[in-house]
């Protein structure tokens, strides 16, 4: 069978150039309607010494790039978080941390040998007017108010602390800029305390003259955007609702991301809390990595995450996004889908960027030595954001490659084959199930043949239902989250089994299951022997504690969206 390529494979996008190590490739569209990306590269890895910033440009929507244009040169002292602004002249502004004065040890870190220190010094500033073929030779700075955390550090605010990731937002004739203060480094390591403070400046969009731009440091008063519970809170970066409210989004180490309202500007903020998919809703789990939310030209929004509940750095692919609409103030997010992976489970991915142009959606990403560009599926950003938007269905219903109706316990059915778990490929089982009893064990249907190949349904005692992949020696069983299933009541199940992204995930009655309570994630990880899982050549249906009234099967996984959508569909027809 024909491999089919999945754009959402990173192994497919488009390569940055880099010297080795490559971070946080973000663009701006210039004025001669060429692309220029900014970022972090250097020839050692994340945190040497020669560590700069350094600039691309692109005439092709990112398929081709020009060579490395160094805006500072190879350090020491390092300079470091790119951070690009372009303003209605075409002038481009670029944004970084530079240790000015080459500090290199750090006051009380434990860690023995050579101290990071590409997150310390001055928020320097360079711009470019040919659309960032040349920049200028002199550097500005950004100052930036001390906080409590900064007198706390080991120099006494004598020295900052600090980065940023993300670009800086226009909201009227404003613009934000998000950075990370970062605390005292101790025996807990390095970045042990952060909080999140903005950069403002009402005049750099007009003003020519860079040394006479204004900036405040936001919000008031002597502390930044916290987290709920732990001590960090940082890579925070905002975007403008239609109200003049900014929505904040920034990494914790709780196993979700942060999220804050300002209603005045960014100088108070709404009491902190962690992201939920609307107010008052679920939480969203992600780990302690980096957030992006982003406002396209229509208004509406996208957020870049992770979907699961660790609390370090590790588990960045696959990178999942939700799409938001405003409601009354606030952003509504949709249920997540998979925007990239890598075949290597190891693979971080991170630091994005979106671009919109000529109708077209683009994002950029960094697995920390190869970054890349890669052309989106327009098809799933309006999937998204219509799942938010129409509750009646999705834009266009998927067609199953069988149909059960009426499935009476011991018939057996024809199912045909299964594709094989392989880039590009999957399969989805859609059910309509009415439990009569929770906690009991039991067989919904099944291709297992003797030699214990195939796929299964059962019924646990934990109340969830078990979905097993096997090919006879490599086994998987995944299962719906406790606590959803209900007695006497219709519900719609989808069991998806990704094999490009090799994700197993359920959806029951419109909601992608995120492990909840018990577990740190609702989504599993598909063994690589996992190819073929064709048993049995008919589906035989089971005996359980409740009625299956129709078992769909398709020959592809179902997007997220469009398991919502068969489940709000038939819901108004049942």
């Amino acid at each position: 069978m024909e491999m089919v390529k999945d754009h959402r494979n990173i192994r497919h996008g488009d390569r940055l150039p880099c010297e080795g190590y490559c971070d946080q490739p973000y663009v701006v569209q210039t004025n001669d309607g060429n692309w220029l990306c900014v970022m972090t590269t250097g020839p050692g890895p994340e945190g040497d010494c020669r560590q700069h910033v350094a600039a691309t440009v692109s005439s092709d929507q990112g398929r081709t790039w020009s060579q490395l244009i160094d805006i500072e040169p190879m350090g020491p002292p390092e300079a470091s978080w790119a951070m690009p602004l372009k303003t209605p002249s075409g002038r481009v502004y670029v944004f970084y941390t530079y240790n000015k004065d080459n500090v290199q040890k750090l006051p009380g870190w434990a860690s023995p040998g050579r101290h990071r220190v590409d997150t310390l010094g001055h928020l320097a500033y360079k711009y470019s007017d040919d659309h960032g073929r040349t920049w200028s030779r002199q550097r500005y700075y950004v100052p930036m108010r001390k906080m409590t955390i900064d007198y706390e550090n080991g120099y006494g605010g004598e020295v900052m602390f600090f980065w940023g990731v993300g670009k800086p937002i226009i909201h009227g004739n404003i613009v934000y800029l998000g950075v990370a203060k970062v605390g005292d480094f101790n025996s807990v390591g390095f970045m042990a305390e952060s909080e999140g403070v903005f950069l403002k400046s009402n005049n750099i969009l007009e003003e020519l003259d860079p040394g006479k731009i204004h900036w405040e440091t936001l919000p008031d008063g002597d502390m930044g955007l916290r987290s709920p519970k732990g001590p960090i809170a940082d890579e925070n970066n905002v975007a403008a609702l239609s109200d003049g409210s900014l929505y904040a989004t920034y990494r914790t180490m709780e196993g979700r991301s942060g999220q804050a309202y300002s209603r005045d500007g960014g100088y108070t903020w709404e009491d902190r809390q962690y992201a939920s998919y609307s107010p008052g809703g679920r939480w969203l789990k992600h780990p302690r990595a980096a957030t992006f939310v982003r406002k396209c030209s229509h208004g509406r929004f996208i957020l870049w995450f992770h979907n699961h509940g660790r609390r370090w750095y590790q588990d960045r692919n696959p990178a999942w996004i939700a799409g938001g609409v405003e409601r009354d103030g606030y952003i509504h997010w949709s249920q997540p889908e998979i925007c990239l992976y890598d075949d290597n489970p190891e693979t971080r991915i991170s630091y994005p960027d979106f671009i919109e142009e000529d109708g077209h959606y683009f994002v950029t990403e960094t697995q920390k030595t190869i970054a890349r560009c890669h052309r989106m599926d327009g098809s799933l950003l309006e999937g998204m954001w219509s799942q938010m938007e129409d509750t009646a269905c999705t834009p266009r219903r998927p067609e199953p490659h069988l149909t059960v109706s009426g499935c009476q316990p011991g018939t057996k059915i024809t199912a045909g084959t299964i594709p094989r778990l392989e880039e590009g490929r999957g399969f989805a089982l859609e059910l309509w199930l009415n439990m009569r009893g929770l906690g009991m064990e039991g067989m919904l249907c099944s291709t297992l043949d003797e030699s214990n190949k195939g796929i299964e349904v059962r019924t646990t005692i934990r109340g969830t239902l078990q979905l097993t992949l096997s090919n006879g020696e490599v086994s998987l069983c995944g299962e719906t989250d406790t606590g959803l299933l209900r007695r006497g009541a219709w519900q719609h199940v989808v069991l998806n089994v990704d094999g490009g992204s090799r994700i197993m995930s359920f959806v029951v009655d419109g909601v992608l299951c995120d492990g909840g309570d018990i577990r740190d994630r609702g989504w599993y990880r598909i063994p690589k022997e996992l190819v073929d899982v064709n048993g049995a050549s008919r589906l035989t249906m089971g005996f359980f504690k409740g009625e299956l009234g129709q078992v769909n099967i398709y020959d592809r996984y179902l997007r997220t969206y469009e398991a919502v959508g068969n489940y709000r569909t038939g819901r108004q027809s049942t």
